[in-house]
């Protein structure tokens, strides 16, 4: 994938993650998933069509509530990896497709809630909320979610983001301070905004799992060459052994946007 506005333009891939993601990218707290329900998303029966969902994690952690799911990605590697997971958990309820946000494929009115977790940024916008309107029933909820870090307010994620930045000087997925919330003309005519909610959490990783993390990122593992990911990875995991605590408390933002269709 290759979009001017996100890293100057260089191309990227979250196939070329899928291990490590799988292993390391299911980080969404507890929290998260019980403000989704009270929302209202997660019902029994309920149809819910996860956009981007990469090793379907959405789907997965919110199997429990008794809804169904359908799971989908532009990466192929990546809808694989969440289909085997699905399976080695017994999770039928959830489905898979290969497909771009801005053209599913599925029937118009087809499903009660969308959801898009960290990746709405990499779709068409307008063209995708064009979409995500078709497929929704009426008065169905699409919900947008984003967690990042926190590298003002944390030392460890300050001292990753320059790292990455000496292997990927062109990686624009750095600096971020706070979500700043502004109605977006994508939705003018096709939803109501219901519910915007921010809240900080702090996540626990060991200093595998963070490094794992870090290196399915967009700015590492989806856009080095292998010879520069060996050199980060051996880079990085030397400057995190510094941290006496075997546990590493990094401070983290989650933003829930919810909308409701107009229709």
């Amino acid at each position: 994938m290759k979009l001017n506005f996100i890293d100057s333009g260089k191309d990227f891939d979250f196939g070329r993650t899928s291990e490590d993601y799988a292993k390391y990218r299911d980080i969404y707290p507890k929290s998260m998933y019980d403000k989704l329900v009270s929302f209202g998303i997660g019902k029994e029966n309920q149809k819910i069509l996860d956009l981007g969902s990469g090793t379907a994690v959405l789907p997965i952690n919110l199997y429990p509530t008794g809804a169904s799911f359908v799971s989908t990605d532009i990466s192929e590697n990546q809808v694989e990896y969440g289909r085997r997971i699905a399976a080695e958990n017994g999770f039928d309820n959830i489905s898979f497709k290969v497909c771009k946000a801005e053209n599913t494929g599925f029937d118009d009115n087809s499903f009660d809630v969308v959801t898009a977790v960290q990746c709405f940024q990499y779709f068409d916008a307008e063209r995708a909320s064009e979409e995500i309107f078709r497929i929704l029933k009426p008065k169905g909820i699409f919900c947008k979610i984003f967690m990042d870090w926190l590298p003002f307010q944390d030392e460890i994620i300050g001292e990753m983001e320059q790292t990455v930045l000496k292997y990927n000087p062109s990686w624009s997925g750095c600096g971020f301070e706070c979500f700043r919330y502004k109605y977006p003309s994508w939705a003018e005519g096709r939803f109501d905004i219901e519910t915007i909610h921010s809240y900080d959490v702090t996540l626990d990783f060991t200093k595998e799992s963070w490094l794992g993390r870090v290196k399915s990122c967009r700015g590492v593992g989806a856009s080095l060459p292998p010879d520069e990911l060996k050199m980060f990875e051996a880079e990085y995991g030397q400057i995190i052994e510094k941290y006496p605590d075997e546990i590493l408390k990094l401070k983290h933002q989650i933003h829930i946007e919810i909308y409701k269709s107009l229709k």
